[in-house]
């Protein structure tokens, strides 16, 4: 089962993704971590990618459209593409590459969130800066003021893009990334819309649903 998770940073994609990785056996593929790999490994592709970085200039559809394909084939248990497509162009590329393999994608799941709830989450957050425990301003405070939880730590940090004009401009991108690509997708009835801001277990309860329809 090859699935496209959308939803904007924050929403939780990688959670749910690493999730259906331990759960169904599926692979996530991210572009942009197999965009670092392969520089790092030196493959072929992965040298045209140096090479193009190296310039400052954005990898083009074909070598992305090659580094998919070099997962696709590791993915026996499905895949879950995180960041790919964003265009319409990309997406008639993954058909192809998916024909290529005779495979096909089964749905598009997009985590729809509140924005401004989506906010709060984000700004909220902070670790522990000793052990990395999470905590959140609200809905998960340490029981002792000041004191982690988990190792008695007393200094904690926050993410410095973790504050509102960040996060609300990441929406934005969001949503001009995904715009040209969810018509094409509802043309052929693949999205499914699930709510983002339940708690995770929600959530996962949700595109299993999807998933096992």
């Amino acid at each position: 089962m090859d699935i496209i998770l959308l939803g904007p940073p924050g929403a939780g994609k990688g959670t749910q993704a690493k999730r259906l990785e331990q759960t169904r056996g599926m692979v996530q593929l991210s572009t942009g971590d197999m965009l670092r790999a392969a520089r790092k490994a030196g493959t072929p592709v992965g040298l045209q990618v140096r090479a193009v970085m190296d310039r400052g200039e954005l990898v083009s559809d074909a070598i992305v459209s090659a580094l998919i394909g070099e997962h696709l084939d590791d993915a026996s248990g499905g895949a879950i593409f995180d960041g790919y497509p964003r265009t319409r162009h990309q997406a008639e590329a993954l058909e192809v590459l998916l024909g290529e393999r005779g495979r096909n994608l089964s749905h598009v799941i997009e985590l729809v969130v509140d924005e401004d709830a989506l906010v709060e989450r984000i700004c909220g957050r902070f670790t522990c800066a000793n052990c990395g425990a999470p905590y959140h301003d609200t809905a998960k405070t340490p029981k002792v003021e000041g004191v982690c939880d988990d190792c008695g730590g007393t200094e904690f940090k926050r993410r410095p893009d973790d504050n509102e004009e960040t996060v609300r401009k990441r929406m934005e991108e969001y949503r001009a990334k995904t715009a040209p690509i969810l018509p094409f997708y509802e043309e052929q009835g693949l999205v499914r819309q699930v709510d983002g801001m339940g708690s995770v277990e929600e959530v996962a309860a949700a595109i299993d649903a999807v998933l096992d329809a």
